[in-house]
């Protein structure tokens, strides 16, 4: 698969363009310092298996220290336009429905991901910096680290600014099975009578 960024996009973009529209060039991604996924290609087959995007389709998903898989919902673009603060307003309304924030803390803990399943390869188009521009800024208003941002194309997968990717999972294939790992559900922590119901209850 073809990796880098396509010049006749990057060139098209001026300074004044790229702000009004809202983008993030790969240079500013790159300077942002966008932590590294230990295992990216088990994040994106845990994803694709999961939500089985099609072409226009987001999944933005909230991982854990750990890299384990929180929350994460997805959803199809709907407008033509490449603008940073529709996807923004777009990304924080799923965030907000799947996982409470982080605002709280002093310093972000989880980490949330953006995969957006598309036409054309994996190099950089203005729509990407579109989307690197909302996810940065939802994270910033969510209390989440930004995370990676990682397109799926029908010549495969591409954790954009990283230079890694694979061939599998791709746009159109076949959902492999669920790699990525989960926290373990919650066990009650309480005493007496109660946890004796629920012990019963579990047991029927």
């Amino acid at each position: 698969m073809t990796f880098g960024f396509a010049p006749s996009s990057a060139a098209s973009l001026s300074t004044s363009a790229a702000s009004a529209n809202r983008v993030l060039e790969p240079a500013e991604w790159a300077a942002a310092g966008i932590p590294l996924l230990r295992s990216p290609r088990e994040v994106v087959s845990g994803l694709h298996a999961r939500h089985r995007p099609g072409l226009t389709t987001a999944v933005v998903a909230v991982l854990d220290p750990d890299e384990r898989l929180r929350a994460s919902a997805s959803f199809t673009r709907r407008s033509a336009s490449a603008d940073g603060w529709m996807y923004r307003n777009t990304l924080l309304s799923q965030l907000r429905r799947v996982i409470p924030h982080d605002l709280r803390r002093r310093t972000p803990v989880r980490t949330a991901v953006l995969l957006y399943c598309r036409e054309g390869d994996g190099r950089w188009t203005e729509e990407d910096g579109a989307w690197m521009w909302g996810l940065r800024d939802a994270c910033t208003l969510h209390g989440l680290r930004c995370g990676a941002y990682i397109t799926l194309t029908r010549d495969g997968w591409q954790v954009l600014g990283e230079g890694r990717g694979g061939r599998h999972p791709s746009a159109g294939s076949a959902p492999e099975p669920v790699a990525m790992s989960e926290a373990p559900p919650r066990i009650p922590r309480t005493g007496g009578a109660a946890s004796d119901v629920l012990r019963r209850a579990a047991a029927r």
